[in-house]
């Protein structure tokens, strides 16, 4: 089918979260909804074993008198997480996702902010949960237990929590931010902000098979787009449990869909690259490329065979990598296009639930974010920033009204990112709006602008460009074959400087010899990366 305009499709609409569950276990009751790896081999839940133990875990809940609860979940990803989160909002409790990875005090922080009254937490992640009198703490470890004492309940009659009707604009989620500007904010979603996203964004797409989910649950990204909507079409949710063994999973399952942020679209490509380079076979690989693409614009399409050893590195069913979370150099888009798997670029925030944009399997704008999702209102304000409105937007911060204040003025979020929208309705961003470099004579540079050149380079893992004491600087982490090697990335700078007005140069080049600090989303985070420094130097000034 040829790049353009198509009718959004057509599906069946929910009212929340529960009623999303009930009609899946209906339609399909023996589908697998999710296959994860166990000791000894795999575990297959069906749509209905997920609607009875959801039911029976909520059940559970209820007989421990949790109702009204803040219930924060800690682990992995896995099943028992997933059914926890569905057990909180669909009783009335409200769900507060909190990131695993995170170090003991900050965890603790967060279960403060987010007035959690109850804990659900992994076995593994068990020790990084301090005891505090009052506060109430279950181990996923006895899942099972839980579950047969739910079940137990149900049997005599307790169906309180399965007549529990869901109120559409009450908390249901609290969703922590891991933005790359500073501290979390808790995001409040309603069932009402997340059926709206489910029913709308899945307009532009189809998901017509299976799914490997890498992505944390705990972002929204990763839960609401990666798992939900997945559940929505019906299709299978294999659970990856440790990213050593997303290879072997991609093998074993052949999934048809993958969620990602770019790091990992990132990582593939430089090891496709790096094994055709090491067979010396680039330049033939290049020419056979173009070869291929000028075939397929007259209609001859041979890429599943021509790269069937590409594919296979991601299990040989692969179609589809739905990229979002950070910007995604189009590069990767086209050659990822050239192997016959298409990458649909996307954008969103945790609060619009998160998704705003996404582009389509055959109309789509390379460069872009994608198309608006119907339903939305979207503008672009006089200072060039891309705010939204409608019944995705979140209720708000929980308990920071002077924070959202600053982001929800009168019914639009600001997202502080600049960007234009097409006719078409396909949204471009062109920066984020406190990353602006102002320069001494009044120009205004988007740092990810220089940042996607020099991310180009295969040497260049992770790159960051500010503004130095009136100077463009770029700090790069390199791989290790160019670790400390000025010359060759002094070089790199002045290729990319090649051709750019002298206020859009970059003046130097710093090397580092670790990564950058990153936030769950795998985004680098600015302030704790530059900010510190510029401290430092500050301080020694003194």
């Amino acid at each position: 089918m040829r790049n353009k305009k198509y009718p959004y499709y057509e599906n069946p609409q929910i009212r929340d979260l529960k009623d999303l569950l009930a009609v899946k276990a209906e339609a399909h009751p023996e589908k697998s909804a999710f296959v994860y790896p166990v000791e000894g081999g795999e575990m297959n839940k069906d749509y209905i074993d997920l609607y009875n133990d959801v039911n029976a875990l909520g059940t559970w809940m209820y007989g421990r008198k949790l109702q009204g609860k803040h219930i924060a979940i800690i682990g992995e990803n896995s099943y028992e997480w997933i059914v926890t989160f569905f057990a909180c909002i669909n009783g009335g409790n409200v769900a507060v996702a909190i990131d695993k990875g995170l170090p003991e005090n900050e965890i603790a922080e967060l279960l403060k902010k987010g007035d959690c009254n109850v804990v659900m937490v992994s076995g593994a992640c068990k020790n990084k949960i301090k005891k505090k009198s009052g506060r109430r703490i279950y181990c996923m470890d006895d899942f099972e237990a839980y579950l047969e004492e739910g079940r137990g309940l149900l049997r005599k009659g307790k169906t309180e929590f399965r007549k529990y009707n869901v109120q559409q604009d009450k908390t249901a989620a609290i969703l922590f931010t891991s933005g790359t500007s500073g501290f979390s904010k808790g995001v409040e979603l309603t069932n009402r902000n997340i059926a709206f996203e489910i029913n709308n964004t899945c307009k532009l797409f189809r998901l017509e098979g299976n799914v490997l989910a890498v992505l944390p649950f705990h972002h929204a990204f990763g839960l609401i787009v990666g798992i939900m909507m997945v559940l929505y079409h019906g299709q299978t949710v294999f659970i990856n449990k440790s990213l050593k063994q997303v290879k072997n999973n991609m093998e074993e399952f052949e999934p048809q869909t993958m969620f990602l942020v770019p790091l990992f679209v990132e990582f593939f490509h430089r090891q496709i690259w790096a094994e055709i380079r090491k067979r010396g076979k680039e330049k033939a690989f290049r020419t056979l490329m173009k070869s291929t693409n000028m075939m397929r614009k007259v209609g001859i399409d041979v890429r599943k065979l021509t790269y069937d050893s590409i594919r296979k590195v991601f299990g040989g069913k692969l179609e589809y990598i739905i990229s979002g979370g950070a910007p995604l150099d189009p590069m990767y888009v086209e050659e990822f296009r050239a192997w016959g798997i298409e990458i649909l670029n996307g954008y969103g925030t945790t609060e619009c639930s998160p998704c705003t944009a996404v582009n389509r399997p055959f109309h789509h704008l390379d460069g872009s974010v994608g198309q608006l999702v119907p339903g939305i209102d979207a503008r672009v304000t006089d200072e060039g920033e891309v705010v939204f409105r409608g019944d995705l937007v979140m209720k708000g911060y929980y308990k920071d009204p002077e924070a959202t204040d600053q982001v929800l003025i009168d019914g639009w979020y600001h997202t502080g990112d600049l960007g234009h929208i097409t006719e078409d309705g396909f949204l471009c961003l062109t920066g984020r709006k406190k990353n602006l470099i102002i320069l001494s004579n009044g120009e205004n540079i988007s740092p990810e602008e220089l940042e996607m050149d020099f991310a180009r380079d295969d040497a260049v893992l992770e790159v960051l460009v500010y503004d130095e004491q009136s100077k463009i600087v770029a700090e790069i982490y390199p791989d290790e074959e160019h670790l400390g090697d000025q010359m060759y990335f002094d070089a790199l700078k002045d290729k990319i400087n090649k051709g750019r007005p002298l206020y859009k140069q970059v003046v130097r080049v710093k090397l580092r010899n670790e990564e950058f600090i990153k936030n769950a989303s795998m985004k680098i985070v600015r302030h704790k990366n530059i900010f510190p420094a510029q401290a430092d130097e500050k301080k020694s000034e003194k």
